[in-house]
């Protein structure tokens, strides 16, 4: 009987303190997940701000994107490759330099590039959903097609004016919902361990 009680203390004492880390853990994404919250309505608020803030990590990326594609071009391959490697180092490289040294036209052609991925994304919507069109539902795809249609042309018509708030605006909305979906996963998961 002590034999049972003294093994039964190691197992309690490791649950309870597994228990008090996942709580730690989850209070401390439930701060972070309001932190995010905040930055999401900050993004909104002034969204030609953080538009350029998006637009400088882009061109960032590009050259980070550059420097590595310079060196898959001495890492082996054929003279085609070579070329082909250094020819899309300078490409992203360019493209990287003129972003980070122009970012209101790069957020302008960033907001180009939302408007024609929200085009091409509806026309794929509403292929979708003539295809799907005897499952119950489908009528969603088409209503999902319609209104990202509306907002690329809603985007377009509106160039470049749309470029002080389109970027931002959904970077804000993006970083906003995924701090409340953690912030909901953090609370139950925090009231799981209660």
């Amino acid at each position: 009987m002590a034999n049972a009680n003294a093994s039964a203390n190691p197992l309690t004492d490791m649950v309870n303190e597994l228990t008090g880390d996942v709580k730690r853990g989850a209070t401390w994404s439930i701060v972070l997940s309001a932190l995010m919250m905040v930055a999401g309505v900050a993004a909104i608020v002034v969204p030609t701000t953080a538009g350029i803030a998006v637009t400088v990590v882009v061109g960032t990326l590009l050259i980070f994107s550059a420097v590595l594609h310079l060196a898959f071009a001495f890492g082996g391959g054929g003279a085609g490759a070579v070329v082909g490697e250094l020819f899309l180092t300078a490409a992203y490289g360019f493209a990287g330099y003129y972003i980070l040294s122009h970012p209101v036209p790069g957020l302008e052609a960033l907001t180009v590039a939302v408007a024609i991925y929200l085009f091409a994304e509806s026309i794929l919507e509403f292929m979708l959903s003539y295809v799907l069109r005897p499952a119950p539902g489908s009528g969603w795809l088409l209503f999902d097609g319609i209104v990202t249609a509306l907002l690329a042309v809603m985007i377009a018509a509106t160039w470049p004016s749309s470029s002080a708030w389109v970027i931002g605006t959904i970077v804000g909305i993006s970083i906003f919902f995924s701090g409340l979906t953690r912030l909901m996963l953090s609370v139950a998961v925090r009231r799981a361990v209660a």
